[in-house]
């Protein structure tokens, strides 16, 4: 799976317009499969091509409505209701979200993830080397931003900070996602932006590991190698049996988007490997003690 240039939003408790074009192209699908119409078919009736039929599809690209009212005539949804449901997702599948104002600081290939994480109800995240960006303090996020290549101090980082903290208003919304995540204990120990940086930091983790809807476990180095070879990633489910579960891999000038079943039940299993070989959320809050207390 690959997503390119999506500009979804979110409102507070309604799926980003990144899962909607998902779920809307997953209806569009199963209409024509049960139809009996081919894609090339379904592309003449538009007067487009077989790969725009699949990029909707499979929710790359937003839907016009006169495309999506001529291809329901063709594979024969004539029901009033599925015909409305469906076209009542057509407007919100080419919304804007609320980082668009940072639509100059934000890669292209970093925004569809900005989408579904604001749809997800459930994000794993494995960290390798930073402290998960849901959970990051001000100045910790500042300095990573600094890591980037070419980044200096000035109005673009601080855009790009803004953007960072922007994104943990999910974890304070009614409604929030579930948030597993499991980091290494190098994480803790790496002092990004020096020792009172880091201290501010770890403090913050402790805060955020008690909230109900957060479980926060760290994988000790005496606990040996771990499962997660490949470095770190997250893994996205949704309440919509129409979105499915997408694994996200940031590298350092893209990202990968993978929904493959295959492809997600092997990271599914590789995050609960983890889990098992990490402290239990209790043990961990002793250990992140610890830990401020040695900072």
């Amino acid at each position: 799976m690959s997503i390119e240039d999506d500009d979804a939003g979110v409102s507070d408790g309604l799926p980003a317009p990144t899962a909607v074009r998902m779920i809307l192209g997953s209806q569009m699908h199963r209409f024509r499969e049960a139809a009996g119409i081919t894609p090339d078919e379904a592309a003449y009736q538009i007067r487009a091509s077989r790969s725009k039929i699949s990029r909707m599809e499979n929710g790359r690209v937003g839907f016009k409505r006169r495309d999506v009212e001529d291809l329901l005539t063709l594979y024969g949804v004539t029901d009033a209701g599925a015909r409305g449901a469906a076209l009542s997702l057509v407007a919100e599948t080419n919304s804007t979200g609320w980082w668009n104002q940072h639509g100059d600081v934000a890669p292209g290939w970093f925004e569809p993830y900005l989408g579904l994480e604001s749809a997800a109800s459930v994000i794993r995240d494995f960290e390798l080397q930073f402290v998960p960006g849901l959970f990051q303090t001000e100045h910790y996020a500042r300095a990573v931003t600094l890591l980037t290549p070419a980044a200096m101090p000035g109005e673009e980082t601080e855009r790009r900070v803004s953007l960072r903290l922007k994104r943990q208003d999910l974890l304070a919304r009614q409604d929030p996602p579930h948030v597993w995540a499991i980091v290494d204990e190098g994480v803790l120990r790496r002092p990004i932006g020096g020792q009172a940086v880091m201290r501010a930091q770890l403090t913050r983790l402790a805060e955020v590991a008690e909230l109900p809807h957060v479980t926060l476990q760290v994988i000790p180095f005496g606990r040996g190698g771990h499962a997660a070879v490949g470095g770190s990633f997250n893994v996205l489910r949704f309440d919509n049996p129409d979105v499915p579960d997408v694994v996200y891999i940031e590298q350092i000038a893209s990202a990968l988007y993978l929904d493959k079943r295959e492809d997600v039940e092997l990271y599914l299993e590789v995050m609960d490997r983890l889990g098992a070989k990490s402290l239990t959320p209790q043990d961990t809050q002793r250990f992140l003690a610890k830990i401020l207390d040695e900072t």
